[in-house]
């Protein structure tokens, strides 16, 4: 009986002390569910007053921010949405400009409870998503240098920003010019130290020529009153570019460089590798390499190519000139001064003509001026080029035409004996002229053809494809018309030698030549015997 006594007020007890803890436990609940409705009902204003002062302080800039929520998951869990930053205030109209500067589609991060009792607060990682860095023209530039600077202080130090798909726009106020994009698929910036640059990696897809780039450098300080002089300095690859979403061209392009400056004012050197750069005109690969200079003046959007070190095959070339992307019609504007000192002929006929192989062979100089209007149809609608050249030393491929011209020669030097007696002499010829090529046509005026004993001018055009080949114009020979006949033609002939004697010359013809590249038909031309070459 005692026993029982005894295990009963213990058995009560016990129950006693469980409701008493389970009361303690709702009432701390309690008490914690009203602390953090206290500390989440103060914090979200701290912290909103926080960001909003520190991007004021960092970039000078009126801030407006759509959206903003705090949550006391694991510490303090910030995030919002509709970030707009428009730089300072006009003290004179006090109105903020129309576009933001840098505009934040959602953020978020993450700090603890304590940290809203620091100051500065330290955060580690700012995620970010569709962020926009909108640059305005040069001319509104010298108006935002005379703002106001803002005296709020830094509230919050981050040391990481990740940027899911960012965007960069270069505005210009030069009539027709569109202004510079650059879309960013992945961004990452680390904080180096205070007012230091940043550090940023950066993935992107170029959209013309699809494309990929990978970028490191550095970024910054932000230049509050003039964020276009904020300087930036880095290295590229760009890789697997396939060219042929330009319609006329096509191959695979990989290029690395380095560039420096501001996003005002970008220089950057860089190299390209083609290996199978081909254009449609002959739809025949060949090699090309690059090394370029290159000024991009966000300013009016133009890039300036200063010089660009080229080599199709193995001939070197070099340019210079400006890229302008426009609106109307739509596309890049290029135009270039070429010049090849001392290249090889069938190099760039290997580029240009479809006719294979080659039609000849030999050294090449030229002086060029390449333009290449912006459009969606081929580039060779729309490429024009003008300007000389010279060929030497040159052999034609095809054995048709180097054994008319070797005869030619023969004749017109007076070697009837030898070439009677099949002992054919092969000659080089010596080409040079002023052309005009347009609308895949290329046009000759004049074009000057030497070989030993013969001298013809001729105006004229052939087209890329090879099948228009249409000149026209004088031939002078050093041998009489006589000379070049043998028999009763040679003495028929005899008495018309000085009917065609002139100016010097044994004999001077008008002469045509006609059909296409593969299959010229040479000839006399009366019809335009007194049509004479510019």
């Amino acid at each position: 009986m005692s026993d029982v006594q005894t295990r009963l007020p213990d058995r009560h007890t016990r129950q006693r002390r469980r409701y008493w803890i389970l009361a303690a436990l709702l009432i701390t609940t309690a008490i914690l569910i009203v602390a953090g409705t206290i500390v989440l009902s103060h914090a979200e204003p701290i912290m909103r007053k926080r960001v909003v002062e520190t991007l004021s302080a960092r970039f000078s800039s009126d801030v407006e921010l759509k959206e903003f929520h705090v949550s006391l998951r694991h510490g303090l869990q910030i995030s919002g949405a509709g970030l707009d930053l428009y730089g300072n205030t006009d003290p004179n109209t006090h109105q903020i400009g129309i576009q933001p500067i840098i505009s934040v589609a959602e953020f978020r991060f993450r700090t603890g409870i304590m940290d809203l009792f620091r100051s500065p607060m330290h955060v580690d990682i700012v995620y970010m998503k569709g962020m926009a860095l909108n640059l305005p023209p040069r001319e509104q530039r010298a108006q935002m240098r005379n703002l106001e600077r803002r005296s709020e202080k830094i509230e919050i130090v981050v040391d990481k920003f990740v940027c899911d798909g960012a965007e960069l726009v270069i505005n210009t106020l030069k009539p027709g010019n569109l202004p510079l994009e650059f879309d960013i698929e992945s961004l990452t910036t680390t904080r180096i130290g205070t007012n230091q640059p940043l550090h940023f990696d950066a993935q992107l897809i170029n959209p013309k020529p699809v494309g990929n780039i990978v970028s490191s450098g550095l970024f910054g300080p932000w230049q509050a009153d003039s964020p276009r002089d904020t300087a930036v300095q880095g290295n590229y690859t760009f890789q697997h570019a396939d060219l042929s979403s330009i319609k006329g061209i096509g191959g695979i392009l990989s290029s690395t460089g380095e560039y420096t400056g501001s996003l005002n004012n970008l220089i950057v050197d860089g190299s390209t590798d083609t290996p199978d750069f081909r254009i449609e005109s002959s739809g025949r690969p060949v090699p090309l390499h690059t090394d370029f200079h290159a000024i991009v003046d966000a300013t009016t959007g133009d890039t300036y190519l200063r010089p660009v070190k080229a080599k199709i095959i193995d001939t070197p070339l070099v340019a210079s000139g400006y890229v302008v992307r426009l609106k109307e019609p739509p596309g890049h504007q290029i135009a270039l001064d070429v010049a090849i000192v001392q290249g090889k002929i069938q190099d760039l006929l290997k580029l240009a003509v479809r006719t294979n192989p080659p039609i000849m062979t030999g050294t090449v100089q030229l002086n060029s001026k390449f333009h290449l209007a912006p459009g969606t149809s081929s580039v060779t609608d729309r490429l024009k080029l003008a300007g000389r050249f010279r060929v030497l030393q040159a052999h034609f491929t095809n054995e048709k035409i180097q054994k008319k011209i070797d005869e030619l020669s023969m004749r017109t030097r007076g070697m009837m004996s030898l070439l009677r007696k099949n002992m054919i002499e092969d000659v080089n010829a010596n080409l040079s002229g002023v052309f005009d090529l347009e609308d895949g046509s290329m046009r000759f005026s004049p074009l000057q053809f030497n070989i030993p004993g013969t001298r013809v001018d001729l105006t004229g055009q052939y087209s890329l494809d090879g099948r228009v080949f249409d000149f026209h114009g004088k031939a002078r020979l050093d041998a009489r018309l006589s000379q070049m006949v043998t028999g009763w033609k040679h003495i028929l002939l005899t008495p018309t030698d000085p009917f065609f004697s002139k100016h010097g010359a044994g004999t001077e013809l008008p002469v045509r030549i006609s059909g296409s590249e593969s299959e010229p038909h040479f000839g006399l031309d009366f019809h335009h015997k007194d049509r004479r070459p510019n």
